[in-house]
């Protein structure tokens, strides 16, 4: 007996056992368990759920059914593992914060951001969501193969026909042995463009496409949970070579409460963070002084979306603890790309590959060429073989009599349908069809019925063939359908691409155009295209151009270009710097960004003078004038490095405001006008050039309680625009302004009454010049000067703007020309 046991003994060599199991399960886990197919970018776990879902006709048109039916499904038939995996797999697809376009419509408790887990399976529904079944369009038409299950009772799909680029639009992540994958989700309109793009060249050209090509279309990843990319040096490195790093960050604002704290709101966070875990980091570091400043965290989210409050000290800068809380937490985070999927190399063998975008939506474009070449296949077999049916049926017809003799005249239908394929020349399946034949078939309506169905299928095959034969028509096809679904299903982006300090390719990205910057006493600052605006005839009420809160209204309106540089000087005789296309864009009646939000501003500082700059040349000179009178001229290049906490730009006395700044030459004539309505008009050379930190010296001498409205330059145009608080104005020449010495009390520029109000500003313009004038309310309105009169100093001009009660002019603008 103990002969017997030892003979069941075999000797091995271990080293080779260990080295032929491991990598046999290697190799399973890459083709088989954690790595996506390259053509419909699923998982074999995901792709048998979907599966099992079909054919248990769960559609998004009928009735949701237990996870627990589905799990089982596929457990019992497709997928021999785990019921937590299938189940944890099935969760997956049907969390909008986790799959960018859901391919699993879920009811009932599927955990949410916090990372709470989904309910056990008994208790939650699902079916398949309407773009899934684009995952499995045709799938019965011989599209993709088949293979047997596990226990060979039943058969699957090797890959699914996945219409539309699956793998880029909801990503995947997965770690196999060895090795890892990470693609993040695309938006779907964007990919689809791409897919267009190159099936275009091909078609039109005859010519493959372009990396650069498609790095024009898709801007970079879309993540559901939304947030902020920034730069555009991590996309482009990851679509050009496989692999990249792409730093993401929470959306947040800065918002100033009326009792003067700031609260910083976050609403919206980097893909797969959670936001429980994050609450809870950002108390740590409270608590442990990592971060001082918070004095209040909570989490406000609800059905209209997520917020996260953290309230602030009232003497700490927001912007700092907004840097700490980026430098410490996951309200910045870096999404690592290593686009890995199996590619198939013919023969069953499957391959994990590193591939860079064109190389992915070049191998989902063979596939889906191969799913629709089989389609069509099929298809064409199924017209031909139903053509083939109807000759026979219409050759019955014509011989109608004879037909019916034969049949009545035989004992039996294999001997009637021997005689009719002798008699007619007919095919078994043909001579079936008229044995089958009902008498209604004989009615004249019935023969015209399946007439025009011969002619509709004889065209249909001529079709079919065509895309068979030619590559183009075939690609044509693919287009047309693939549109439809981007039309169907597109969306617009939800992750916006901001902009990185270290990133220096983002202002090639950038079209130079004119813009349109308003900014509010309250410091809320917003980008607008001037096409917002059209001409008006004086005396119109313009329309609204920003939505203002309550004690506050619009101080500054200009015009500049996107590429120049924003100098922004306050209260406190500082200076800050943007370039114009960093202030957010906004719509006509928004009203707009908190400028906290983008200048490290102190807790009491305000902006009070802004001027667009584009170089700093030598011998160019900042001029700069104060509320109560006082000038200053500086050399352009003391402000050339201006850090981001910003840089001393003026002493102020305490009761003085900085009001104007001018880029000047050391040639230009000064004129300063006042709210009193008096002007004066000086040479620049009349001040001398001091240092950044210097006070200035006296321009204007000012009655008691007047103040200075505006500064211009006399070449800036022929006409002097002033305007009044009532909404009076008028155009008085350039020439009626002499020229005196700097000090003076000036001359009278403007009738005061009490229809007019005091002067509110001035600005030097020609008569083709377009203008801006906005009210407290923020209403804007734009008409040309010509409309305007010329009159002499000593006037008070014609009504430009009609004005409710209490409602004042805030600002007026000149008008760019393109």
């Amino acid at each position: 007996m103990e002969d017997n046991v030892f003979d069941k003994v075999h000797e091995v060599d271990l080293k080779k056992t260990m080295e032929q199991s491991y990598i046999e399960y290697a190799m399973s886990v890459i083709a088989s368990r954690a790595l996506p197919d390259v053509r419909d970018g699923l998982k074999p776990v995901q792709r048998r759920v979907l599966y099992s879902m079909i054919e248990l006709n769960n559609g998004p048109d009928k009735p949701h059914r237990k996870c627990a039916r589905i799990v089982g499904d596929t457990m019992g038939k497709y997928h021999p593992h785990g019921d937590s995996s299938i189940y944890g797999a099935l969760v997956n697809m049907a969390q909008p914060w986790s799959t960018r376009y859901p391919l699993v419509d879920g009811h009932g408790n599927f955990g949410s951001v916090d990372g709470d887990g989904a309910a056990a399976m008994r208790y939650t529904e699902a079916r398949l969501s309407k773009i899934s079944m684009e995952m499995l369009a045709d799938i019965n038409k011989d599209t993709v193969d088949f293979k047997p299950n596990f226990d060979e009772t039943e058969k699957e799909p090797v890959v699914l026909p996945s219409r539309f680029p699956n793998l880029l639009v909801n990503g995947t992540s997965g770690i196999a042995v060895g090795m890892a994958t990470n693609i993040p989700p695309h938006n779907l309109r964007e990919v689809i463009a791409a897919v267009v793009k190159i099936i275009d060249n091909r078609i039109e050209e005859d010519r493959e496409t372009k990396i650069e090509e498609i790095l024009k279309i898709i801007k970079g990843p879309d993540f559901p949970t939304g947030a902020q990319i920034l730069g555009t040096r991590g996309i482009e490195e990851a679509y050009r070579t496989g692999r990249g790093k792409i730093r993401v960050r929470a959306v947040t604002n800065i918002e100033t409460m009326p009792n003067g704290k700031s609260h910083i709101i976050v609403t919206e966070l980097p893909y797969l963070v959670n936001k429980a875990r994050l609450i809870e980091k950002i108390a740590d570091l409270v608590k442990e002084k990592k971060i001082d400043g918070i004095t209040a965290l909570t989490d406000e989210s609800s059905r209209e979306g997520m917020r996260i409050n953290i309230e602030l000290r009232r003497d700490v800068n927001a912007n700092v603890i907004l840097n700490q809380l980026y430098k410490h937490t996951q309200l910045q985070d870096t999404f690592g790309v290593i686009m890995l999927a199996v590619v198939s190399r013919g023969n069953d063998i499957l391959q994990p590959k590193v591939l860079n975008l064109l190389e992915m939506l070049d191998y989902y474009l063979k596939h889906q060429e191969d799913v629709v070449t089989r389609r069509t296949k099929y298809e064409l077999n199924k017209a031909e073989e139903r053509a083939h049916i109807l000759e026979g049926l219409l050759i019955a017809l014509d011989n109608i009599d004879e037909v019916i003799h034969i049949i009545r005249g035989s004992r039996s239908t294999q001997i009637a349908k021997e005689s009719l394929m002798a008699r007619f020349e007919l095919t078994d399946a043909q001579a079936q069809a008229i044995v089958d034949m009902r008498l209604r078939t004989l009615t004249g309506l019935e023969r015209e019925r399946l007439e025009a169905e011969y002619a509709e299928l004889m065209k249909r095959i001529g079709e079919l063939k065509a895309i068979l034969a030619d590559e183009k028509l075939l690609l044509g096809v693919i287009k047309k359908e693939i549109t439809e679904i981007s039309d169907k299903y597109g969306d617009d982006r939800k992750t916006s691409i901001g902009f990185d300090e270290f990133d220096f390719t983002v202002e090639d990205l950038i079209p130079e155009e004119n813009v349109v910057i308003t900014m509010t006493r309250l410091g809320y600052i917003k980008r607008m295209t001037p096409d917002n605006f059209k001409s008006q005839n004086r005396g119109g009420k313009g329309i609204k151009g920003m939505q203002t809160i309550d004690e506050d209204n619009i101080e500054e309106l200009f015009m500049t270009s996107t590429h120049e540089y924003l100098m922004f000087f306050t209260n406190l005789g500082k200076v800050y710097r943007l370039k114009a296309y960093e202030i957010p864009e906004a719509g006509r009646t928004a009203r707009g960004t908190a400028i906290i939000n983008l200048l490290q501003l102190a807790p009491e500082e305000k902006i009070t003078a802004v001027i667009p700059i584009r170089e700093y040349n030598e011998d160019h000179y900042l001029f700069m004038a104060t509320k109560k009178g006082l000038v200053k001229k500086t050399p352009i290049t003391d402000y050339a490095n201006v850090r981001k906490t910003g840089l001393a730009a003026i002493s102020l006395r305490e009761d003085d405001e900085l009001i104007e700044v001018k880029f000047t030459d050391n040639h230009k004539d000064i004129l300063l006008v006042t709210a009193y309505g008096q002007c004066i008009r000086f040479h620049e050379t009349d001040v001398r050039s001091t240092g950044r930190v210097s006070m200035g010296v006296i321009g204007i001498n000012l009655m008691d309680g007047d103040e200075v409205v505006g500064m211009q330059l006399d070449c800036q145009g022929e006409y002097m625009l002033i305007v009044s608080e009532k909404g009076m104005g008028k155009l008085t020449a350039m020439e009626e302004f002499k020229v005196q010495n700097r000090g003076g009390k000036g001359v009278k520029c403007y009738k005061i009454l009490e229809k007019t109000g005091n002067v509110i500003a001035a600005k030097a313009v020609n008569y083709d010049s377009d203008i801006m004038i906005i009210n407290t309310e923020g209403i804007i309105i734009q008409m040309p000067c010509s409309d305007i009169s010329v009159l002499n100093r000593i006037t008070s001009g014609v009504k430009l703007m009609n004005l409710e009660k209490d409602v004042q002019v805030a600002s007026i603008t000149k008008v760019r020309e393109s």
